[in-house]
């Protein structure tokens, strides 16, 4: 009998170190999507908070830390990102898991910023898209979710169909910004 073995997105593709820029996987646990029922948004908020410690982010926003995040994944939308979601939720929300649905890096060093800025159609500068800050946008042409997680460093997720395109893409822009320097 063959044995199936579960894999990553992005298993054998990174990580990538390419000038001081370096490209991880994200090992975020599980991904859960929370929707809330019409009327239940304060309901989700507080069962949230109280369960895994965390706010319900407003739009474009990211609350918690490493290990246990909650991110805005468009109107109405909720992925927690971290902590198995506690069964309250479902009181609350659509509670649904998405962990093998989605590619998840993370990108950092100290021109971040600029391997980006070749990629998101987005300012990311730092002034204009601080930590906790989160846009679903397209990275080159890829439906993409970025959250920018500290002062250069952003968490870049796409769905898992992408893996292979991101990090090409990626690759080349690192590439760029090392060869100027």
């Amino acid at each position: 009998m063959v044995e199936i073995v579960a894999k990553s997105a992005v298993d054998g593709l990174v990580p990538l170190e390419i000038g001081a820029q370096k490209l991880t996987e994200a090992k975020l646990g599980p991904l859960t999507s929370l929707m809330a029922y019409n009327g239940a948004e304060a309901g989700l908020a507080k069962a949230l908070e109280t369960a895994h410690g965390m706010a319900l982010p407003g739009p474009n926003r990211a609350t918690g830390k490493d290990g246990a995040r909650a991110i805005w994944f468009g109107r109405g939308q909720v992925v927690l990102a971290g902590p198995e979601p506690v069964a309250d939720l479902a009181e609350y929300a659509a509670v649904v898991d998405q962990s093998d649905a989605w590619a998840c890096v993370e990108l950092s060093g100290p021109k971040a910023e600029a391997v980006l800025a070749r990629l998101v159609p987005l300012d990311l500068r730092a002034a204009h898209f601080k930590r906790g800050h989160t846009a679903r946008t397209q990275i080159q042409h890829v439906n993409a979710s970025v959250t920018r997680i500290g002062a250069d460093r952003f968490l870049l997720m796409v769905f898992r169909s992408m893996a292979a395109t991101l990090v090409h893409d990626l690759s080349q822009a690192m590439t760029t910004v090392a060869a100027r320097g």
